[in-house]
């Protein structure tokens, strides 16, 4: 008897490697197309599944501005929730880098904060248009992102975060004494923007951010369910078994690390555009490690984790807790609430938020077939 079974577990052990080397050998002939190729399950289901439900969310946040614009919502709830966005843009690109690729990170904010800022003095000191500017701060992003990636094949670990955080305070010293392109301690404020020759309202940035927040998390859901992906997990758990199985070291920790930068540019060039002003003390090392949090807290098994831990990290605080007397009487409870709330989901879910949802609706399925069950008997 044990024989047979012994043989089966063979058997499939040998199917799935067979299916693991034919997916990696469509990303290593299809180079870095395979980014935007599914792998054939959810290809069908792209408009009734998360697709769907991402542009809902992008359609949501539009009805809200518009209630706001019409009166019905504060300013300043619509101010958070378009920094919300804003940050899980950030958010997706570290979920990538961190939670697939398994690179640790701590310049996110120095990144975001050179978007910000070459934004900014573009358009305050120059005529380029708009799209033109976004342009530049993609291919700024792509070149940083290759440095810093060819930096990771030397260093990894707790050393390649503290290359990447000094990288990230070298451009915050840059943004504080470079007065005359940054405007240093006081920071760069910029007029309304022009997009097509028409000024950009605060109301008509917060759509553009929608718009590109649904894009990116689209373009981040495909990357996951694709074989790039795919590499990029083999690669975090085991270089070694990446390697065997044909998968190049350097072009997917460059390809990890180009997507987190140009996110975080993208994210710094909306930021600006919305916000109107940035200074050197809002791309600390504080906002490095609350984008670490998100990760952390939200997991890496879902998107949707990873939103929850956005909201929990950065949306919690303007668009609920804000608006909660109490808090406003005792804002410093704000911060215990919020370490205590991490404490609670890192000490019962390590898996974060991800696990958490996972677990429910493990739980709701399987009350359903017991009643199912329970009707049939």
């Amino acid at each position: 008897m044990k024989k047979p079974f012994i043989q089966s577990i063979k058997d499939k052990c040998v199917a799935l490697n067979q299916k693991i080397k034919a997916h990696f050998a469509a990303v290593k002939s299809g180079g870095f197309k395979g980014i935007l190729r599914d792998t054939g399950k959810g290809t069908g289901k792209f408009f009734g599944n998360q697709y769907t439900q991402f542009i809902l969310v992008g359609l949501f946040f539009v009805v809200l501005q518009m209630l706001g614009t019409a009166g019905f919502l504060e300013v300043s709830l619509m101010r958070g929730i378009g920094g919300l966005m804003l940050n899980a843009i950030v958010a997706l690109g570290f979920y990538l880098l961190l939670g697939f690729a398994g690179l640790a990170s701590l310049g996110t904010a120095g990144f975001v904060g050179l978007g910000a800022y070459v934004t900014g003095y573009l358009l305050k000191n120059t005529e380029i248009p708009m799209l033109v500017i976004l342009l530049i701060c993609i291919v700024v992003a792509v070149i940083l992102g290759v440095i810093v990636g060819f930096i990771s094949l030397r260093v990894e670990g707790m050393y390649l975060a503290i290359i990447t955080l000094g990288l990230s305070e070298i451009l915050v010293q840059l943004f504080v004494n470079l007065q005359d392109l940054t405007g240093g301690v006081n920071g760069l404020a910029i007029l309304k923007p022009y997009l097509f020759g028409i000024k950009v309202e605060r109301e008509v940035a917060f759509y553009m951010i929608a718009v590109v927040f649904v894009l990116l998390l689209i373009f981040s859901k495909n990357i996951t369910n694709s074989p790039t992906g795919r590499a990029m997990l083999t690669m975090k758990n085991s270089e070694s078994a990446a390697q065997s199985m044909g998968v190049s070291i350097l072009r997917y920790r460059l390809l990890a690390f180009v997507v987190a930068t140009v996110f975080a540019m993208i994210a710094g060039f909306l930021y600006i555009i919305y916000y109107r002003f940035t200074i050197p003390t809002s791309w600390s090392l504080a906002f490095s490690l609350n984008i670490l949090a998100v990760v952390v807290i939200g997991g890496t098994k879902s998107i949707w984790g990873l939103l929850a831990g956005a909201f929990m990290i950065f949306g919690l605080n303007d668009i609920v807790l804000m608006n909660i007397p109490f808090f406003v009487a005792n804002p410093s409870l704000i911060v215990m609430f919020n370490g205590a709330l991490m404490v609670v989901v890192v000490m019962f879910y390590p898996g974060g938020l991800s696990q958490l949802f996972l677990e429910i609706k493990y739980k709701i399925k399987l009350r359903k077939m017991k009643g199912a069950k329970a009707h049939a008997e």
